[in-house]
């Protein structure tokens, strides 16, 4: 069997489940600006509903998801873009508690990836994240003072809280 129909198979449910999906597709020649203004850098842990936990539907807001939710370089891409050409004209920033990657050392992550790999991982970079608050106020401040994010845009940072749903703001 190829590696693409073994792969194909494994998809089997997610396709299922879109066409379901389609059933009740209502976004046909929607034009991508973010109904709601709202753009949410968060992590990638699958806990976090970035729509829901601000009360946002498919279509209100762009979102940007990595590790640990930093605002790295491809984040501010995206911000920029956002702000200038998607309507955007607040950002939340939105990391969380219990996320691994404030959580655990560089060297614990790269141990952890290498055992689980079975490989060396110890030349790669995860950014772990020393003072979760203090890297949201780096991050804040490189949205903040962007030579290309659109004056007048309001960004927020909030920590928001896996066990109970809550977003605690940090200046």
């Amino acid at each position: 069997m190829s590696q693409n129909a073994s792969a194909d198979k494994g998809f089997d449910d997610l396709l299922a489940a879109n066409r379901g999906y389609v059933d009740n597709f209502d976004m046909a020649g929607f034009d991508g600006i973010a109904r709601a203004g709202v753009a949410i850098v968060t992590c990638m842990d699958s806990r976090i509903d970035p729509l829901g936990l601000v009360g946002l539907k498919p279509g209100d807001a762009k979102i940007f998801r990595n590790p640990g939710g930093r605002v790295g370089s491809s984040a501010l891409e995206a911000l920029v873009l956002a702000t200038h050409l998607l309507g955007v004209d607040r950002i939340l920033v939105v990391p969380h508690t219990r996320c691994a990657m404030a959580s655990n050392s560089e060297v614990e992550l790269r141990e952890r990836v290498g055992a689980s790999a079975g490989k060396d991982a110890s030349w790669m970079t995860f950014h772990a994240i020393e003072d979760q608050e203090q890297a949201l106020r780096e991050d804040l401040a490189k949205v903040r003072t962007h030579p290309l994010i659109a004056e007048g845009t309001l960004v927020g940072g909030f920590v928001y809280d896996v066990d109970s749903g809550l977003l605690r703001p940090v200046s």
